[in-house]
């Protein structure tokens, strides 16, 4: 057979199937080798950046969140029923609570399990409803007689529905009270309360304790509650269905507030002292259980949606002091006692005054009553909610930051165990962030670092530490801090971080006072003298509260004040580092080498003022030498003996009357004066700043008060008993 021609080739090349199937052969295996040389690779990449001790994925500084310790489990069941929250009247709903239906757990998880079922079935529900309309809209356009006979038919319903509602049979419960659906003087949507029908309610829920009477005062609360809530956001009583005016809408408020705790525990038999959870789940499967129970769960959802709303912080103080009084009967109701702590953290943290401590008494309460079940739960959106409001920090919040803090400690007292676990995994966050600064040192790590939402959050957990080391073990803690402090002192050495250096030292001396371990910090401090920034003879600069900055601006380094910060700083410092070890038997070691630099430093400064202040601290220093070298020469004992060497001058440090003593408690006391003035002159200044800013506003803002003004006319006043009028209530829009 002769060869084929040129065309026949080429053709066999393209369709012939034994080329093809080697064609396939070919690029499988060159395909094998690629993939095999990209996999050893890969291999080879990890092998190297392991042997460097790198891991790229943990240098992404931005993973490495504070908070992100915490996951945002949660075991909230949202409370998300489709029901208006009025209380029904009908007789057969005696036992439902505030959602129309028996909440029950068991139930609850049957419905998890066969939601997919139910999703499918509703689907196929829907869409045959869906053909169905369709079929209704073309009849009543092809005969407009059955839409007639339609409406006709549903205007007979609620005929019939509003005869059943409002029927006035008198029958009463085996426990001798009355139904929630039976008897006069009951409230629906559309029926309007008045002052005189509210007065004979209040009068029989607390003279014969009618539970028709109270469900119609519950429906009541809840229109107040929910009045103003509409986009205005004014709390405007033409808008409050089923209030007459604004002395009706006070009235309820103020009323359910006040006695509303005492009329369920009288109802339910509760003593007023009780405050176990372990009373309110012993009564789940009474009667008289099932017949308060939608009635106390329509008190606690208006009450929160009211603290969800209103503004002004003197009804907000006074509904949580007195929702705090029934939080045993949240041990019912899980997702309402969860949004019950998410408010309450919302409160602690964005108000002031007697709002934040009230709010926080309630988280308190909470975590005290409920103990392990909420305790974690408390302490995680605390701790979240004290990190996400301490990224700035100006004078004016440096206070409330301090209270939040000093708040939360108070918290973590509770449960020392375990706070100090959660503190741990805070820390070593704390740690990872600074090795990732240390390591790489980029501009995004050390800012990160370098920030108040880090240093605030060391400042918690020393302040943690100092207050509950003497009780508890703690040292695991406490090393670990150290490290962190120390490793931030090392990252930031320049003039510039000096509130930062300065903050350090204060949190190591603070530690070493509070447990008793030597944290030499001399050397850190004396460092500061050595920053050589400007003229001896500089201009004294602007006052600058360091209080409230972890950095300097770079003009007020060649100051003066900047000079005398320094000097003053070491020396307070330095003082407050000795006096805690001044009745040690090892001072004169411990001062030794601190006072060498001291004397180089007043060798050659050339300020007089600098001269005298370092001069009497090296006199006062070595005169506490001599006198430890003088007791220290007369004992017979020796070093190894622990518990004498513990026990050297016990005495005169519980009198506190030595020289060094006296003088450090002159140097504290002088700080502080100089810190108050300091306050004070940085707190006109924003005064005077905040006046000019107003005076600089538009004139159109005239405008914007007068609208306010007709504003204000038209919210209610809430009076409090408690001797003040004229409360004004303001709503958030929603």
């Amino acid at each position: 057979m002769g060869k084929l021609g040129k065309k026949a080739r080429k053709f066999a090349k393209k369709n012939l199937q034994s080329v093809l199937k080697r064609k396939r052969k070919l690029k499988s295996m060159f395909k094998k080798k690629g993939d095999e040389q990209d996999e050893a690779e890969n291999l080879q990449e990890e092998q190297i950046s392991k042997s460097n001790g790198r891991d790229l994925e943990s240098e992404n500084i931005e993973d490495a969140a504070l908070d992100a310790v915490f996951s945002d489990e949660s075991d909230v069941v949202e409370d998300d029923s489709e029901s208006d929250g009025y209380l029904s009247e009908d007789s057969g709903c005696a036992y439902l609570d505030g959602n129309g239906s028996e909440s029950n757990q068991d139930d609850m998880n049957v419905d998890n399990i066969g939601a997919s079922e139910l999703s499918v079935q509703n689907r196929e529900i829907l869409l045959e409803l869906a053909g169905k309309r369709k079929k209704l809209k073309r009849l009543e356009k092809k005969d407009p007689e059955f839409s007639k006979f339609l409406e006709s038919y549903e205007n007979g319903l609620e005929k019939l529905r509003d005869e059943e509602n409002f029927s006035d049979e008198d029958n009463t419960s085996d426990d001798g009270t009355q139904n929630p659906s039976k008897g006069s003087a009951i409230l629906s949507k559309d029926k309007l309360l008045t002052s005189s029908a509210l007065n004979t309610l209040c009068q029989l829920v607390r003279e014969q304790r009618s539970i028709s009477a109270l469900t119609s005062l519950l429906n009541g609360y809840r229109a107040a509650c929910h009045c103003g809530t509409e986009p205005s956001g004014l709390l405007d009583v033409d808008s409050c269905c089923g209030l007459q005016d604004s002395k009706t809408f006070s009235k309820i408020l103020i009323f359910m507030l006040q006695e509303a705790d005492n009329i369920f525990r009288g109802m339910l038999g509760i003593s007023c002292s009780s405050c176990k959870k372990e009373t309110i789940l012993e009564l789940k499967n009474t009667l008289k259980w099932k017949t308060m129970k939608p009635l106390i769960k329509s008190y606690l959802r208006s009450t929160l949606f009211l603290l969800n709303q209103v503004t002004d912080s003197e009804i907000l103080a006074f509904s949580l002091v007195q929702l705090r009084a029934s939080i045993i009967f949240f041990a019912a109701f899980r997702p309402l006692l969860h949004r019950l702590i998410k408010i309450a953290v919302h409160l602690w943290v964005t108000g002031e005054g007697c709002l934040a401590s009230h709010s926080f008494l309630v988280i308190k309460h909470v975590a005290s009553v409920f103990r392990s079940d909420c305790f974690n739960s408390c302490l995680i959106k605390t701790y979240k909610a004290f990190i996400g409001h301490c990224k700035f920090v100006d004078p004016v919040s440096s206070k409330h930051i301090q209270f939040l803090r000093n708040s939360f400690i108070e918290l973590c007292s509770q449960d020392v165990p375990n706070s100090s676990s959660k503190a741990m995994v805070c820390v070593e966050q704390l740690a990872k962030i600074l090795q990732m600064g240390l390591r790489a040192k980029k501009k995004e790590a050390v800012k990160r670092i370098c920030s108040w939402q880090y240093t605030n959050c060391i400042d918690l957990w020393v302040s943690f530490i100092s207050a509950n080391i003497q009780d508890y073990d703690l040292k695991p803690l406490l090393y670990t801090i150290i490290q962190i402090i120390n490793g931030v002192a090392v990252l930031f050495p320049g003039p510039r971080y000096l509130p930062l250096r300065l903050k350090c030292i204060q949190w190591l001396n603070n530690l070493s006072s509070s447990s008793g371990v030597f944290i030499p910090v001399a050397s850190f401090a004396l460092d500061i003298l050595e920053y050589k920034t400007g003229k001896d003879n500089g201009k004294p600069g602007k006052d600058f509260n360091f209080s409230s900055s972890v950095k300097l601006p770079k003009h007020w380094l060649k100051s003066r004040n900047f000079q005398e910060k320094c000097v003053s700083s070491v020396i307070e410092l330095l003082a407050m580092h000795f006096a805690q070890w001044s009745y040690h038997i090892t001072f004169p070691e411990l001062a030794t080498i601190p006072l060498i630099r001291l004397r180089k430093f007043n060798e050659t400064t050339t300020i007089e003022s600098f001269r005298r202040v370092v001069k009497r601290f090296i006199d006062q220093v070595e005169q506490n030498i001599e006198f430890v070298q003088r007791k220290r020469d007369e004992v017979a004992f020796s070093p190894k003996d622990h518990q004498s060497v513990e026990s050297f001058l016990q005495f005169e440090k519980s009198s506190a009357n030595t020289r060094f003593t006296q003088y450090y408690k002159s140097i504290m006391e002088k700080a502080a004066s100089r810190n108050l003035v300091m306050n004070q002159k940085i707190s006109s200044m924003l005064q005077k700043k905040s006046k000019r800013k107003k005076q600089l506003l538009p004139n159109n803002t005239l405008h914007g008060g007068a609208n306010n003004e007709v504003l204000e006319e038209r919210k209610v006043d809430l009076s409090i008993d408690d001797g003040r009028d004229g409360k004004r209530v303001k709503k958030r829009k929603t």
